[in-house]
């Protein structure tokens, strides 16, 4: 019985050290860039294409989170195979991921577009729909720095809102608001990753 408990809680550390490499934290910093830039892009490319240009952007970014967590993550601490449970979970987050990319482009290509309802309800709606998504992700995943992303990027419309009706701020404030998020996103990966490379060095090949 000991054992089954003792074997649980390492696999929770070791659950919990996957996402201590700072990587998915840069890729959601990358995916908040978009609502810093689009309202700027939109001036030239127009909404749609505003948004997605970032879409080759992001896979990009994706394809390199993979490419390190193979090549200087895996070396470092080892592969982690994980219980039924914990790979069902593996699951979800990967599907999590998908549905926070499709969302996040939806989300902000119609933010553009002039709904005949009041601009609060549409702001509240969509603010809603970000807080929600990741506090069910950070409960899942036990990753629960999503849910102060999430809480972020709220601010973030909120902030941005009241510098542009308030202040003349243009493009709705967001310029400013999610540019300053998205770096404190990517600023906290950064660090996290640097982290994990000072402590967990290359094992030195034995001769």
């Amino acid at each position: 019985m000991n054992e089954k408990i003792e074997l649980k809680k390492i696999e929770k550390k070791a659950w919990t050290s996957y996402f201590q490499d700072g990587l998915i934290d840069i890729f959601i910093g990358c995916i908040v860039i978009m609502f810093a830039l689009a309202p700027i892009l939109s001036e030239s490319l127009g909404d749609f294409w505003s948004s997605f240009v970032f879409l080759p952007f992001w896979a990009l970014v994706y394809l390199l989170v993979l490419l390190a967590k193979k090549y200087v993550v895996t070396p470092r601490i080892g592969i982690v195979k994980f219980g039924v449970v914990r790979k069902k979970k593996m699951i979800r987050f990967n599907l999590i991921i998908f549905i926070v990319l499709v969302v996040g482009f939806i989300l902000g290509l119609v933010s553009f577009i002039d709904f005949n309802v009041p601009g609060w309800i549409h702001l509240a709606r969509f603010g809603l729909i970000v807080l929600i998504t990741s506090s069910v992700a950070a409960y899942f995943l036990d990753y629960p720095r999503l849910l102060l992303y999430g809480i972020l990027f709220d601010l973030s419309l909120i902030i941005g809102e009241w510098l542009w009706v308030n202040k003349g701020v243009p493009h709705h404030g967001y310029p400013i608001t999610f540019g300053i998020t998205s770096a404190i996103i990517i600023i906290i990966g950064l660090i996290v990753f640097v982290r994990l490379l000072q402590n967990n060095p290359l094992p030195k090949k034995e001769e």
